[in-house]
């Protein structure tokens, strides 16, 4: 099966190339780079290098200084331009905007872990040349870009100049009328000095507020007898590399450029760092592509997934699911962000999409992954604990809504820092890891704190009324609905999240260090007393008249929004209508109780989930891209096959066909997340338990079978789906019980293999 994604032909719009160079951008997790065109493009376009976690201060100006909110936030910053790389032809400049293009075709090779640009172009006077561009960033090599230019004159001998430029102060991209990105394009990097190495140019910059250093090292090889020199523009921090060289018919001359960047976050000599890595790079670009296969090939292994009967939904999930492996850090000191690496739409903050939908899909495939994410927020609970005591609280732990280090970077609190459940997400991402992975040493160290500091947030937020546990003045996931009590998913989270702390506590009594560490914490059995009656009696609203759960204790005293009356072009709602005027509707952005049905299992019974599920797709806008994949998984869970089908086709190719008009400020990572759930939790049915493992089976009408590989507690295991029946086989680890299609299984040893049919 080749992993490759295409796209060929015309036309060369803003709007297209804009779409493309986020689909075809290269990330690694540490270092993402927009697929910009290398020579440039006569459109406004977001030409971006980035860094996960590098950031600056910006300011963000309140109309009113009240107290406790925000007024400046963190900001990914556009780190560099080491991407240009201009071709001269006998003085003709290659552009896809001049001359003729005669033959354009871009591809994403998922299993080389490479992008490529074919070009076949004309130039006005005539001078045919077949350019071949090909970009990685290294997965070996975190901190490596390169850039492989094939130039081959097809017309005849002629003279070739190369420019290829290192530009250190670059500018964010903005749009001030689009709240999911940037209002300025100011520049937050000043020169910091410039170091030449022999033929490696170094730049340094430093970010104005923050302080934090970063180094671009770039170094070029090119394969035929040339003339080269570096030129530095002292005004600009830019340096400069030109070769000129006789080319002749048919002759490939092969140039590789290699960009080193490090920063100061994770190096405390970025330029001493880069110039090593660039060194063991240089001279080695076949062994690079060979180590980058074999990563990828071993990624593969552990994550496969084939959907048999549909090309087309097939590349879609490959496609996605190498997104979610492009975009992940993996060295604790960042997290995924709402657009990965691929652009700046949301400012690359961090929210609770990366514990709610993309880290199920690191669990199952790359649990290393999984435990990074993790050991990341477990470095920013003391900003969680001080962000708490901010809002009043006096124990516990209130996780940003948004950020990237660990300040609130969310100005508008009704739909921001008032969205408490950000806390249990995490609660929850904590137990799935546990669940998945039986790290004693994590639950120890982190795990149970964490678990312990969220629930105490909960147990200070809430308080007891008539007999009940109630929680109010929060928002939910659905943005529609704001400062709400009683949100029927916070109430969930937070008790699961207050039984799991308790639980966590109870494992660790057993531990050595468990006195040291209950006493720092200054855990008592009164506190965790206090949380099993809160959780056991905890709210969770339910209307007697409609035998649904309402959103929350006054959503069904709204008038219901007219969708249907509601023009097209006013979609989505929130760029149309002021938010006191959605909130006082019964109308949703997105899943919410829904979504709590698909997370928290017997949170309601199976016909108050059809109820409720049939109620509010009424009223459910999509607006967000995180809600179709979320109808369809509790679609698939409820027997709705029609319409599980019909939300995962809206949302597995939202960005490869550009669903929500904004695919050009980012990949959704988030909806991609959850299309590997809509797969695995949803149609495969999988449910992870402490000890067995279930799957429930429907297939989609439209595909023959679907099989994929996944790591469950050291295990890994490959689940084939089939009209017929289903299968279960234990490829490595220990002995594992499974449920399929309601039959009881043991696989004992690796090649066991459990078949069952559909019920």
């Amino acid at each position: 099966m080749q992993r490759v994604y295409r796209e060929s032909g015309f036309p060369l719009d803003e709007e297209r190339l804009s779409r493309q160079e986020t689909l075809f951008h290269n990330a690694n997790g540490y270092l993402g780079v927009r697929g910009t065109l290398e020579e440039g493009t006569r459109f406004k376009t977001m030409r971006g290098m980035y860094i996960n976690g590098f950031y600056d201060i910006v300011p963000m100006k309140q109309a009113e200084k009240l107290y406790g909110l925000t007024e400046d936030k963190e900001a990914m910053l556009n780190v560099a331009d080491t991407q240009t790389i201009l071709i001269r032809a006998n003085g003709e400049l290659f552009s896809l905007f001049s001359g003729t293009v005669e033959e354009i075709e871009r591809s994403l090779d998922m299993d080389a872990g490479v992008t490529e640009r074919r070009i076949t172009w004309r130039s006005p006077s005539g001078i045919r040349l077949k350019i071949v561009f090909k970009r990685m960033t290294s997965f070996v090599m975190p901190h490596l870009f390169t850039q492989e230019c094939e130039i081959t004159p097809l017309s005849g001998p002629c003279e070739v100049t190369v420019e290829s430029w290192q530009k250190a102060l670059v500018r964010n991209y903005a749009d001030p009328d689009d709240p999911r990105l940037a209002a300025d394009d100011a520049c937050h990097l000043v020169p910091d000095g410039r170091e030449l190495w022999e033929d490696v140019d170094i730049l340094l910059a430093r970010t104005l507020h923050t302080g934090l250093q970063v180094c671009t090292a770039v170094a070029h090889d090119l394969s035929v007898p040339h003339k080269a020199s570096w030129r530095y523009d002292k005004a600009d921090h830019a340096a400069l590399w030109q070769a000129q060289y006789d080319a002749q018919k048919d002759e490939t001359a092969r140039l590789i450029k290699y960009t080193v960047m490090y920063d100061s976050v994770r190096s405390g000599a970025p330029a001493r760092d880069a110039l090593s890595d660039m060194g063991k790079a240089r001279g080695g670009l076949t062994r690079l592509y060979q180590e980058q296969r074999a990563y990828l090939a071993d990624f593969w292994d552990r994550a496969d997934m084939e959907i048999q009967g549909s090309d087309e939904d097939n590349i879609a999930m490959l496609f996605n699911m190498y997104q979610l492996l492009q975009s992940a850090g993996r060295d604790g000191k960042c997290s995924v962000a709402a657009k990965g690496l691929s652009g700046e739409g949301y400012e690359g903050h961090y929210f609770w999409d990366t514990e709610m939908y993309m880290f199920p899909f690191y669990l199952l495939t790359a649990p290393q992954i999984a435990r990074q994410l993790l050991m990341y927020r477990y470095a920013l609970l003391p900003f969680a604990r001080e962000n708490a005591k901010l809002l009043g609280h006096k124990k516990g732990a209130l996780y940003p809504w948004r950020t990237i280090a660990g300040r609130e970077c969310s100005g508008y609190f009704p739909s921001g820092t008032a969205q408490y459940h950000i806390s249990g997400d995490i609660a929850y991402a904590v137990t799935q890891y546990w669940l998945a992975a039986r790290d004693e040493d994590f639950m120890r160290s982190c795990g149970a704190e964490m678990l312990l500091e969220t629930a105490r947030l909960f147990m200070d937020t809430g308080n007891w009324y008539q007999g009940r546990f109630h929680i109010n003045d929060v928002t939910g996931p659905d943005e529609y609905t704001c400062i709400v009590n009683d949100n029927f998913y916070t109430n969930a989270c937070a008790r699961y999240n207050l039984e799991w702390a308790v639980r966590a506590v109870g494992m660790l009594k057993d531990w050595p260090d468990y006195a040291a560490w209950a006493e720092r914490l200054g855990v008592t059995g009164q506190e965790l007393s206090d949380m099993t009656a809160a959780a056991g009696a905890m709210c969770l609203p339910y209307d007697e008249e409609t035998g649904i759960n309402p959103q929350d204790d006054s959503f069904l005293q709204k008038p219901v929004w007219d969708l249907q009356a509601t023009p097209r072009d006013h979609f989505p709602l929130l760029m149309h209508y002021h938010p006191l005027h959605l909130y006082r509707y019964q109308v949703c952005k997105q899943a919410d109780t829904v979504l709590a049905y698909f997370i928290f299992d017997g949170v309601a019974a199976e016909d108050v989930m059809r109820r409720s599920f049939e109620y509010y797709e009424k009223i459910t806008t999509h607006d967000s891209s995180l809600s179709t994949c979320v109808f369809s998984i509790v679609a698939s869970r409820l027997g709705m096959a029609e319409k599980a089908e019909r939300y995962f086709g809206d949302s597995l190719r939202a960005d490869l066909t550009d669903a929500h008009h904004n695919t050009r400020d980012g990949i959704h990572t988030a909806n991609m997340g959850g299309n590997y759930m809509a797969v695995v939790n949803g149609f495969a049915g999988l449910r992870l338990g402490e000890d067995s493992i279930t799957l429930d089976p429907r297939l989609p009408s439209g595909w023959t079978g679907c099989r994929f590989r996944f790591c469950w507690q050291g295990r890994r295991l490959l689940f084939e789906m089939g009209r017929e029946k289903s299968a279960l086989t234990l490829l490595s680890g220990s002995a594992v019980r499974v449920v399929i299609s309601g039959r009881r299984f043991t696989l004992t040893a690796p090649g066991d293999r459990a078949e069952a049919y559909p019920v």
